[in-house]
C-alpha cells in the first residue's frame, strides 16, 4: 500500500522591533525552523538630540521615534526574509510581532499618528515615545508618591514604583507640557499594538503591555479619583485615550488586510497575532515557560522574566503579570534598563582613543568627564 501524501509545508512569519531596527524571520510551523531573515535599519533611528522635522533640539532625556518607520520593515524586512526562506508566499499562513515597551503612539480613533498631521508634524509630544524616553520622571515619581499616600494596592504588583517609561507617566507629561496635543490623541497606543491594528486593521490592547506598562490589574486600571488628584485634566485618561479590548497572548487579534499584504507581499486574510512585547515572547520561545523557570534576555536592556503559578509581591521587581507571559500564569519581570546601551557607549567612548589624545596607561582611571554618562 502506497503511503498517504504528506500535507504542504506551512510557515509563519515573525517581526522583532527593536531601539534601532525591525527584524523578520521565516518560521516553518512543523517543528520551527528558520528559513529565512531580514532586516531594516529605520531611517529616523532614535531622535534624542534634535527632531529631525526641524533641526530643534530636544530637551535631556528625550527619545522620539517615527511611527512610518515601523511599516518600512514591513515593506523591506518581510519580504527580504521570505525572499531569503525560498518559501512561497502562498504557503505562509500567519504573522506575528513583538515591540520594545513601553513605546507609546498617539493617535486618532483611526489610528494615524498625530506626527503625520501638518498641524503637529513640528511638535515633539506628536512623536512616538521610545521605551527609553525618560523626561517623564517628575510625572511618574508624582505617581508614585500619591500611590503610596493612598496605599493604592496595585502599587506593590509594580515593585513599590511606577517608572517613568510608562504609559500613565507618559501620559502625564504629554498633558502637562502639551495639552494640545493631549487633547487631540483620541487613542494613547501601545507601538506593539499600533503595528498589529496596521496589519489586521483591528485595535485590540495586548494583555502583557496592558498588565506590565498600563496598571491593568485584575481588571482595573488606577481609578479616576487617584488620577484627578495628580492632575484634574487628567481624570478621564484611562476613559478617552486607553480603556480598549484586552487581547490575550497568542490569539487571534485580526486578519492581514489587503494594504498591509501589499506591503508585505504575503497572501491577504492570513491571522495576525495579538502584539507582545520584545523580552517576554522569547520564554514560550526558549521553552521556559514552566514554573520557576527564568530567562535572562540580553538587549538594549536586560530582562528577566519567569512565569510561575502563585502571585507575589516582590519589592523591586518590574511587575507581576496574569497572563503577562503565558495565558494560565502569573509572569514575573524585573531587569536592568540600558544595559546594552551603557556598554555601546562604553565601546563608543572608551574602546579606542580618540585622534591626538594619548592612551591611558593601565591602572589609569576614567576622566573623561565632558559627556553626559549616556548612550
Amino acid at each position: 500500500m502506497s503511503s498517504a501524501p504528506k500535507p504542504p509545508e506551512t510557515y509563519v512569519v515573525g517581526v522583532d522591533y527593536g531601539s534601532l531596527s525591525g527584524r523578520a524571520v521565516v518560521v516553518r510551523v512543523r517543528d520551527g525552523r528558520e528559513m529565512g531573515d531580514g532586516v531594516f535599519e529605520y531611517p529616523h533611528a532614535v531622535m534624542d538630540e534634535v527632531l529631525d522635522a526641524t533641526g530643534h533640539q530636544l530637551p535631556p532625556d528625550w527619545a522620539l521615534q517615527d511611527a512610518n518607520d515601523y511599516i518600512e520593515v514591513l515593506k523591506h524586512a518581510v519580504p527580504a526574509a521570505v525572499a531569503a526562506s525560498g518559501v512561497d508566499p502562498a504557503r505562509i499562513v500567519g504573522i506575528g510581532t513583538d515591540f520594545t515597551a513601553c513605546t507609546m503612539v498617539p493617535t486618532t480613533a483611526g489610528g494615524v499618528p498625530l506626527h503625520d498631521l501638518p498641524q503637529f508634524r513640528e511638535r515633539p509630544h506628536a512623536y512616538v515615545k521610545l521605551w527609553k524616553h525618560h523626561a517623564a520622571q517628575p510625572q511618574a515619581d508624582r505617581i508614585n508618591e500619591l500611590a503610596h499616600a493612598r496605599r493604592e494596592p496595585w502599587i506593590n504588583r509594580y515593585g513599590g514604583l511606577i517608572s517613568s517609561e510608562w504609559e500613565f507617566a507618559k501620559g502625564l507629561q504629554l498633558l502637562e507640557e502639551d495639552p494640545e496635543v493631549y487633547a487631540a490623541t483620541e487613542r494613547w497606543v501601545e507601538a506593539a499594538d499600533w503595528i498589529v491594528w496596521q496589519l489586521g486593521g483591528t485595535y485590540e490592547r495586548n494583555a502583557c503591555t496592558a498588565g506590565y506598562k498600563g496598571i491593568l490589574q485584575e481588571g482595573h486600571y488606577p481609578s479616576r479619583e487617584f488620577l484627578a488628584a495628580l492632575n484634574p485634566a487628567f481624570e478621564d485618561f484611562v476613559d478617552d485615550k486607553l480603556d480598549h479590548p484586552i487581547g490575550q497572548l497568542g490569539d487571534v487579534a485580526g486578519h492581514l488586510t489587503a494594504r498591509a499584504a501589499a506591503w508585505t507581499g504575503l497572501p491577504q486574510g492570513i491571522a495576525v497575532a495579538v502584539g507582545n512585547v520584545d523580552a517576554h515572547v522569547t520564554a514560550p520561545a526558549a521553552r521556559a515557560i514552566a514554573p520557576g523557570r527564568m530567562v535572562a534576555i540580553m538587549g538594549t536592556s536586560t530582562c528577566h522574566v519567569m512565569n510561575h503559578d502563585e502571585l507575589r509581591e516582590v519589592p523591586g521587581m518590574c511587575g507581576v503579570v496574569d497572563g503577562g507571559i503565558t495565558k494560565g500564569s502569573f509572569g514575573y519581570e524585573a531587569g536592568q534598563s540600558g544595559v546594552g546601551d551603557i556598554f555601546a557607549w562604553f565601546t563608543r567612548e572608551l574602546g579606542a582613543p580618540r585622534p591626538g589624545t594619548p592612551p591611558m596607561r593601565p591602572g589609569s582611571p576614567c576622566t573623561n568627564t565632558s559627556r553626559r554618562w549616556g548612550p
